[in-house]
């Protein structure tokens, strides 16, 4: 037979929990706030007590004796057009999700795109209406990271910025060795004249795989550069062809651009990969979509957003934390395009 809840008269209190759950209230308590410092059994029982009594914390009052909020923010320094249409960024948050499952913390995402946008973000992160924030996609010379320390709000980057704190925490693909893993590969499968759609320059990401494609490229570095988007990548690639018509290699710095790189190639009658090889990198939907399939290098960004998520998570519980700069590893996933 199912065990009803037992409900005691008037609010559950969290006493009450921790004499049901047979534990001391310090124990109930860390158990509420999602500390690990609990053991398995002790955190059974006092969930399966906030169960029977149908407990509810008082948030407000917990909030005023924790002096947090349980709640963290995800800023996102792109437009909505990017925020939503792009993949990677759907990754990140399915990992970050996942993470935060596991723990009473709320996640709220905020757009800070333009300086009006990026106000009104800074007046809530330092409100003390979040415990931390989590950057993603940051374009040098963002002032958020500086506003953030200066306030003294845990924050972790997805990404490394240009020149990080001493202290910061940061979780980032290693965009140098995934994209001269890419270039290698052209060269060993014979391509003689690689070029590449660079991304910008503004972004890790894209001065990280222009830096892998420079280590690599064995002739006359060939550069043109995107911005991550299905055209910015068509329209590098005819300014490729009309700059070097005997290319016979691409390495484009995103999946998006290494499809309208494709298109931009099928315009111009190249076959792809009989006249040129195409790679991209990120492994996202649309790289087994085109025709060909794209051979990518694969970035683990569900990875990436879980392991941003646990390193706040210890920041804000006061953890130690072993690794302060995680490095993900890349590799080459090999399709039809190359």
């Amino acid at each position: 037979m199912t065990r009803q809840p037992l409900r005691s008269p008037g609010r559950p209190t969290l006493d009450a929990v921790a004499a049901r759950a047979g534990v001391g209230r310090g124990t109930a308590s860390r158990v509420l706030n999602g500390s690990s410092q609990v053991s398995p059994q002790a955190k059974a029982a006092v969930e399966a007590a906030i169960v029977e009594l149908g407990y509810v914390p008082n948030r407000a009052a917990r909030q005023l004796v924790t002096q947090r909020t349980d709640s963290v923010a995800l800023v996102v320094s792109e437009s909505q057009e990017r925020l939503f249409g792009e993949p990677f960024f759907a990754g990140v948050l399915r990992g970050i999700n996942a993470a935060l499952l596991e723990t009473p913390l709320q996640l709220w995402l905020a757009m800070a795109a333009s300086p009006e946008q990026r106000e009104r973000v800074v007046n809530h992160l330092t409100g003390h209406h979040v415990d931390g924030v989590l950057l993603l996609s940051l374009h040098d010379e963002d002032p958020l990271p500086a506003i953030l320390r200066e306030r003294g709000m845990p924050f972790v980057l997805g990404g490394r910025p240009a020149e990080p704190g001493p202290d910061d925490f940061l979780v980032d693909v290693d965009n140098v060795a995934g994209a001269r893993m890419a270039v290698e590969f052209l060269h060993e499968n014979g391509a003689r004249k690689v070029a590449t759609v660079a991304g910008p320059q503004d972004m890790t990401a894209g001065h990280g795989r222009l830096a892998g494609y420079r280590a690599a490229v064995r002739n006359e570095a060939l550069i043109e550069y995107g911005d991550f988007s299905e055209d910015g990548g068509a329209g590098a690639m005819k300014a490729l062809l009309a700059r070097a018509p005997d290319l016979d290699a691409v390495f484009a710095a995103s999946d998006l651009m290494a499809s309208g790189a494709l298109r931009a190639l099928r315009d111009a009658d190249r076959r792809v990969p009989q006249d040129v090889a195409l790679v991209g990198f990120e492994d996202a939907p649309v790289a087994r979509q085109t025709q060909p399939p794209l051979t990518t290098v694969h970035q683990p960004v569900e990875e990436m957003g879980r392991r941003m998520a646990e390193l706040l998570v210890s920041l804000i519980r006061r953890e130690p934390v072993e690794n302060s700069h995680v490095l993900l590893d890349t590799h080459l996933v090999r399709r039809g395009s190359a």
